[in-house]
């Protein structure tokens, strides 16, 4: 569909397109789609109050009714899915089944959440004292300020907001810049949602806020924003965590990773390559799991090489619309600006570069790039440092100590995976002498993508948790209780205090 197609299908009216500050450009043609009004800075607290109100009704809806709003949002989402992964292509530059399975992820993580909300479970606790019971249950804590990257539009936002919303928290969203058109469409879908459950719904339950980093400010240092998740560039999380967490705010915070596969001499090779290439030029390299680093072992290393040359040069590069592209364009120029900086640098460090040129012939427009595939002596400052782009640096090992020490030698600690074919190997990549990432696969890529499990990562990754498994408990106070039902007043630990 053409740019006015996909916005008239998510009903943005002309009103709402034009007239703006903030330019939104498409990435794969460099097009202005829309020119959108931004949120002042001064409406930041009025923005927050109306969330707090919010809160005051939300948290006193049962868990389990809150879950059937996230089951009617699923249900929109599902209904909208075609318009809103076009409008994720329009505005992210992901190839079509990219954008689709985003959106899948938004429904995933609603059915997740309606069960959820019917699993907020607590513990009873054993006392030590006669005639007392213990216990420990989860409350909501307040609004939810989600800060997300133009790399995931919508399901980084709906990880957090189906999980607040069944925990009992109201959301503030704001998404990035670069991304903002997507953000707007979801608050429709919501909209829609909110219509069809009813009154139990407040005012206000999520809004979306549009601007730069004044508008993220304004929710990072409200102490009435006791929620904080933000994803994005290690640099920004180092400037958001610290002042979140000294107004005693709680940061979730979701940031780079440098992700590596080790190959070893077992593995399958035809199975590698094709997880090696999805992992490493998927979404063009702009994933937070994209695999960054390949570490194989000396003895396969020129045989994965060449097949790796070969089917780097096989791959469609193009319009993300078109059937058959599997390389979309860079978000942007500076992008593109930042990919050439650095290979620049892999070589002047010793590193052989195959690919990686701006390709200008059969594209639409565009920051669009052939990805690189860059042997390197050994592990530099540039290999140790991410860019947000498509390139993978290969570096080779001999035993397996060496290629884990490799592995966990980079300040990041988000993905990380091995091919295998020796189970001794498996488990001690997955044991605690193997991958200090956050996510450790095998005979698979660094995606960690599926919503069952705990998404988030270590060391400069943040340590933030986010989507599965017990990720809700971020979005909930902990509350320890202990009931006397005796006639006796015993203390703890064998104290004694007779008066």
């Amino acid at each position: 569909m053409e740019h006015a197609q996909v916005l008239s299908a998510l009903r943005f009216g002309d009103s709402e397109l034009s007239g703006g500050t903030l330019t939104v450009r498409s990435p794969i043609d460099g097009a202005d789609v829309a020119k959108l009004a931004e949120t002042p800075v001064s409406e930041m607290a009025a923005v927050i109050s109306r969330s707090k109100a919010a809160f005051k009704s939300w948290r006193t809806v049962p868990a389990p009714r809150r879950g059937e709003l996230v089951r009617l949002l699923g249900e929109e989402l599902r209904a909208a899915k075609e318009d809103l992964g076009a409008l994720v292509t329009l505005e992210a530059g992901k190839i079509t089944s990219e954008g689709l399975g985003e959106v899948q992820e938004m429904i995933d993580i609603c059915d997740f959440a309606v069960g959820l909300s019917r699993q907020l479970y607590g513990l009873t606790i054993a006392s030590e004292r006669p005639g007392h019971k213990m216990s420990e249950t989860w409350h909501p804590m307040g609004p939810c300020g989600v800060i997300t990257a133009f790399n995931f539009p919508v399901a980084v936002w709906s990880w957090n907001a189906a999980l607040a919303l069944v925990c009992g928290n109201p959301v503030i969203w704001k998404p990035s810049e670069k991304t903002p058109l997507t953000a707007l469409a979801c608050k429709k879908i919501f909209d829609k949602a909110v219509a069809r459950f009813g009154d139990d719904a407040p005012e206000d339950l999520m809004q979306v806020v549009i601007g730069g980093a004044q508008i993220g400010e304004a929710l990072v240092t409200s102490k009435d924003v006791p929620i904080l998740s933000a994803t994005g560039s290690t640099r920004m999380g180092g400037i958001v965590g610290p002042k979140v967490s000294a107004r005693w705010g709680r940061p979730i915070l979701e940031l780079g990773g440098n992700n590596a596969m080790i190959v070893a001499p077992s593995a399958d090779l035809e199975m590698a390559v094709r997880a090696i290439v999805f992992s490493a030029v998927g979404t063009a390299g702009q994933r937070c799991t994209s695999l960054r680093r390949l570490i194989v072992h000396k003895s396969i290393k020129d045989e994965l090489v060449a097949k790796l040359v070969k089917a780097y040069g096989s791959l469609p590069i193009g319009d993300p619309r078109s059937d058959g592209t599997l390389i979309g364009p860079l978000i942007d120029l500076r992008s593109l600006d930042a990919m050439q900086s650095a290979l620049a640098k892999a070589t002047a460090e010793g590193g052989s570069v195959h690919g990686g040129g701006q390709v200008t012939d059969g594209v639409p427009g565009g920051a669009y790039v052939a990805p690189a595939l860059v042997e390197m002596p050994g592990q530099t400052e540039t290999v140790k440092t991410e860019t947000f782009a498509p390139i993978l640096y290969v570096m080779e090992y001999e035993d397996l100590e060496e290629a884990i020490d490799l592995q966990n030698d980079v300040p990041q600690g988000l993905s990380s995976c091995i091919f295998t074919l020796n189970m001794r190997e498996a488990e001690t990549f997955l044991s605690a002498t193997g991958s200090d990432c956050g996510i450790a696969n095998v005979n698979i890529g660094p995606s960690g993508a599926e919503i069952g499990g705990a998404f988030g990562g270590e060391k400069e990754t943040g340590g933030g948790r986010e989507s599965g498994s017990d990720a809700w408990k971020g979005y909930m106070r902990r509350q320890t209780s202990t009931v006397n039902y005796s006639a006796e007043l015993p203390l703890a630990q064998g104290v004694k205090f007779d008066i």
